[in-house]
């Protein structure tokens, strides 16, 4: 069935790169493409984060996995009215977390380790030689524990704090998903749709999604992808919507 695709709503914040695949497409296809993300994060509140009888001083290392984790630490820290000591350490899952840490620490001045591949499992050579250390691993609600199955393999002495989590972004009440198409990338954000529009029907809207357990969530709800990655030929969403678009564009002409 092909259907015809004018407006797309892509369920993630609007990217802060121009040169983004999504912007190419839409002038590619002759597409409007609006961003709205369906989920948000927010730090937990200072009442709830004291329930988990945490001091953040007690800790001479911190572990960071996103920058999302990097924001809300530090927003705890501020409230707290914490400062972070110069002899803290920071072991990062990227470089790119460990460069987003100029945010809020004076950089050059601190002890700084990142992984060079992207995963807690490049940390191995930093975690044995600091294997004393009293590492914090700031998560959010919603999180694997394959970072905590790694950091118990190495006998580190560890704890897991809560301190963000991931929570459905509510529409305005009246407010119409007036698109052509809808794209999803996670399960929370195909629950936010159900949440603000419980009467949601697929009817001629096309539904793309990325990752296994979000095609699940969908079909869950007896609602048919169209558009699905990552594929072995489509690993990023843009590569698969491009397409999706291409061929639908072949089947109404």
């Amino acid at each position: 069935m092909s259907l015809k695709i004018k407006k797309i709503l892509v369920s993630q914040p609007r990217p802060t790169n121009e040169k983004s695949p999504y912007f190419e497409i839409a002038e590619k296809h002759k597409v409007e493409i609006t961003f709205r993300p369906f989920i948000k994060v927010e730090r937990l509140p200072l009442k709830e984060f004291r329930q988990q009888r945490i001091q953040i001083l007690d800790f001479s290392a911190i572990i960071f996995t996103a920058r999302t984790a990097v924001d809300n630490f530090f927003s705890l820290c501020e409230e707290l009215r914490i400062t972070m000591p110069d002899s803290m350490k920071y072991f990062c899952n990227s470089e790119t977390i460990a460069l987003y840490l100029q945010k809020y620490i004076v950089y050059r001045k601190r002890k700084i380790f990142f992984s060079q591949t992207g995963k807690i499992e490049g940390l191995a050579n930093p975690f044995t030689k600091h294997i004393k250390e009293k590492f914090l691993l700031p998560v959010s609600d919603q999180h694997s524990d394959d970072v905590a199955s790694f950091l118990e393999k190495k006998k580190l002495d560890y704890t897991k704090s809560i301190m963000y989590r991931t929570v459905s972004n509510d529409f305005k009440e009246g407010e119409n998903l007036d698109y052509d198409m809808l794209i999803f990338f996670s399960p929370l954000g195909v629950s936010s749709l159900i949440k603000n529009f419980p009467d949601f029907k697929e009817e001629n809207i096309a539904i793309g999604c990325f990752g296994k357990a979000t095609t699940a969530a969908l079909q869950e709800l007896g609602l048919t992808v169209d558009c699905e990655a990552p594929l072995p030929e489509f690993p990023s969403m843009t590569g698969a919507l491009d397409q999706f678009l291409t061929d639908n564009h072949k089947k109404n002409s």
